[in-house]
């Protein structure tokens, strides 16, 4: 779990305040079963750092509890997670968990992370923590008018208990 973990976090779709600095970023996916079937009841816990690199110990910033929808899709808002002192990679940490299935624990990498120097196939393992090249993901940054903003898809897959 890390020492970061914070239970009881809110149920929050919007991780990130909005004036808050640092690139707008969106997650969303789908928790499946190891049969390929979604899981409606699945409740994403997530948690990181601020785009500064530090862990609200205190509240619940850049916290939440998520549900899954029906198909057992979920998403949320946050920011791009900052690098701390003791760990390489840019990160976000999940627990999740589904009636009738074995709880999970994982966190999701960015492809475009600086550590991983624009090839993440050769260069995943830099952080000793990240133990499957699949759990770096690719991000798509979109610009508008308005903004810059990015978004990665993390699908998750559960076991049977």
């Amino acid at each position: 779990m890390g020492p970061f973990y914070k239970p009881q976090a809110p149920h929050a779709h919007r991780l990130s305040r909005p004036d808050d600095p640092g690139l707008p970023l969106s997650v969303s996916g789908t928790v499946f079963d190891v049969n390929g079937e979604a899981l409606p009841d699945a409740k994403p816990d997530v948690w990181q750092a601020d785009p500064s690199g530090h862990y609200d110990n205190e509240g619940f910033h850049y916290r939440g509890t998520l549900s899954s929808a029906q198909r057992g899709q979920y998403n949320f808002e946050t920011n791009m997670p900052g690098h701390y002192p003791s760990r390489v990679a840019q990160h976000i940490h999940y627990k999740v968990t589904a009636p009738g299935h074995k709880a999970l624990v994982t966190q999701l990498y960015f492809a475009t992370d600086p550590v991983f120097e624009g090839d993440p196939d050769k260069n995943y393992r830099k952080d000793p923590l990240v133990e499957s090249r699949e759990l770096v993901r690719p991000v798509r940054v979109f610009a508008d008018p308005q903004s810059i903003h990015a978004a990665v898809v993390f699908e998750i897959v559960l076991e049977r208990v």
